[in-house]
């Protein structure tokens, strides 16, 4: 009988020639099969590494009789490591080495389940220390930075992404280039070449030839001059852009926007026409019309379903309440006539026309507009209107004068303080926001800018108490700072540096970066943003931003007669 305790080396070699290839990994494993052991680097001494030489001296007290050093010029034993591995032919190892590498015997008798509780353990050490290295410092870090920062993080590391979608070099929105291009005039107007901030020409009545000029601000050229000269940059440029996105993001199948969402935080109560109206006015004071800019086809999509809801008489009112009839009516209009006068576009002269006539047939009797027609007008609706009325004499489109003189008999019975302060109606005590919208409705009817009651209430727009502020929720009013923002603009000067210093830093710094809803403004915390929802705040906002071209500024030398 043969005894098996001793085996001969025959029986090792066909004993290892039949075992596992789990056991001991071969020097190019299966993928995603075995979790291969480190492999050494060809005629490579691991035994200088402390860990081999403990494992070595624990694995030699059990197994001496394996781990003895071949006889001079034999090969090593079938099985040993450097064979196993691949390892290409060499002198053999000194005898403590050797002991203390050749792991493979009882790598070979230990049964497969040790193996692999040995390899599963090890992995389970490694990932709870790279768990407790993740928990090391648990503590909060705020970073506190600025709008220009988040500016150059926002070109860094967002800009690529999304002129790739829009197809848009916003090379051509900065204030940098010191040679401007040569732009096409939409409005066949002189071309603004030079941009010289405060003047102080008295305004008086638009001339004919000149009201067209006052959107050319929009074009490529005339931005990057109006954005060097009253403190625009790619920050505010960013950030307009991130807008536009989102509103892009919003559009409906039927071109048109809502009120109340898709997006979180939407308006109480729906208008598609009002909202539309809001999203092509931000659109286009960046310069897109249907026929050119990076949001063409948003813009000519929501105009096709804007012109076929359009009535006869000039009406793009729907099916909304009651009290926001004129508000639509007039923004509509607003940018019905802003895209003509931008494009030129002959067949749009009529549609526009027709809604500056149905605002004219439908004035109230003290010169105002309000929720319905002929009720007797509040100051809030009717400066939407009057800016209806300046972007129909922008386009050159008819408006006629004597509408023009009543709105200003309206303005009167609203003023306070000499014409300072101004209110809702009549009776009512002034407010900051009714301020800013009256006193740009005097600029706009001819008031002069060193008229004294147009300085005193720029006075107070920029007066500490009322500069804009994000203290407490109350004190944020998107409303109040699209007018007061207007106005401060065209005063230019120390009024303009007061309130632009604020506005450019922080629209940037509060808009939504991340998520969802990255690019809009939050309506919490506004004061009618509750009403308004998220894509009115938003549209607010981004005008703000764009005020920098959106209009020129209406006391600039050559835009008004002095007469």
């Amino acid at each position: 009988m043969t005894d098996r305790s001793n085996p001969t080396p025959n029986e090792l070699a066909a004993a290892d020639r039949d075992a596992p290839e789990c056991e001991i990994p071969t020097a190019n494993p299966p993928l995603a099969e075995n979790v291969p052991l480190a492999r050494p680097a060809p005629n490579s001494q691991l035994s200088d590494r402390p860990s081999h030489r403990r494992v070595g001296d624990a694995i030699s007290t059990q197994q001496p009789t394996l781990l003895r050093e071949p006889a001079p010029g034999q090969p090593p034993p079938v099985g040993s490591l450097s064979q196993q591995v691949g390892a290409p032919p060499g002198p053999a190892p000194p005898p403590e080495e050797a002991s203390l590498l050749d792991l493979t015997p009882v790598l070979r008798q230990s049964p497969p389940w040790l193996v692999s509780a040995i390899i599963h353990m090890v992995l389970l050490i490694v990932l709870g220390l790279l768990f407790v290295k993740s928990m090391e410092d648990p503590r909060l870090l705020l970073d506190v930075v600025y709008a220009e920062d988040l500016g150059e993080q926002l070109i860094e590391e967002d800009l690529d992404q999304l002129l790739s979608e829009t197809q848009m070099d916003f090379h051509e929105q900065l204030v940098t280039p010191e040679d401007l291009p040569e732009v096409i005039d939409p409005l066949a107007t002189p071309e603004l070449t030079e941009i010289t901030p405060n003047p102080t020409v008295r305004a008086g009545t638009f001339e004919p030839t000149a009201i067209g000029l006052a959107l050319t601000g929009r074009t490529v050229g005339h931005k990057n001059a109006l954005l060097k000269a009253y403190g625009g940059d790619a920050t505010t440029e960013g950030a307009v852009l991130l807008g536009l996105k989102w509103l892009q993001r919003q559009q409906q199948n039927s071109g048109l926007w809502s009120l109340k969402g898709p997006y979180t935080d939407g308006s109480r109560a729906e208008n598609e026409e009002a909202a539309t109206a809001m999203a092509l006015l931000a659109f286009q004071g960046a310069g897109n019309t249907h026929r050119q800019g990076p949001f063409k086809r948003e813009v000519a999509k929501a105009w096709k379903a804007m012109l076929e809801r359009q009535s006869d008489d000039g009406n793009f009112y729907g099916n909304g309440p009651d009290h926001s009839r004129f508000y639509t009516e007039a923004q509509c209009t607003i940018g019905l006539c802003e895209l003509f006068g931008m494009s030129q576009d002959e067949s749009l002269r009529g549609p526009a026309q027709l809604a500056v006539d149905y605002l004219v047939k439908t004035q109230a009797n003290n010169g105002g507009w309000r929720y319905d027609v002929g009720e007797s007008g509040d100051l809030s609706v009717t400066g939407w209107v009057v800016m209806a009325l300046q972007s129909a004499r922008m386009a050159g489109l008819e408006v006629p004068s004597n509408t023009l003189e009543r709105i200003r008999e309206f303005l009167y019975s609203v003023e306070k303080e000499d014409g300072q302060r101004y209110a809702y109606r009549p009776r009512d005590g002034a407010k900051r926001s009714m301020t800013a919208e009256g006193l740009l409705c005097r600029q706009y009817l001819g008031w002069a800018h060193d008229d004294p009651r147009l300085q005193g209430g720029a006075d107070y727009l920029v007066s500490e108490q009322n500069l804009p502020s994000w203290k407490l929720p109350g004190d944020k009013n998107v409303y109040y700072w699209y007018y007061a923002t207007q106005v401060c603009h065209h005063m230019e000067g120390d009024w303009w540096k007061r309130w632009n210093d604020i506005m450019r830093q922080k629209m940037p710094e509060t808009q939504i970066k991340r998520g969802r809803e990255r690019g809009s403004w939050t309506p919490h915390g506004d004061r009618f943003g509750q009403q308004g929802g998220r894509l009115y705040v938003t549209c607010l906002s981004i005008y703000i931003l764009e005020v920098y071209y959106r209009h020129l500024p209406i006391y600039q030398s050559g835009l008004l007669d002095q007469s």
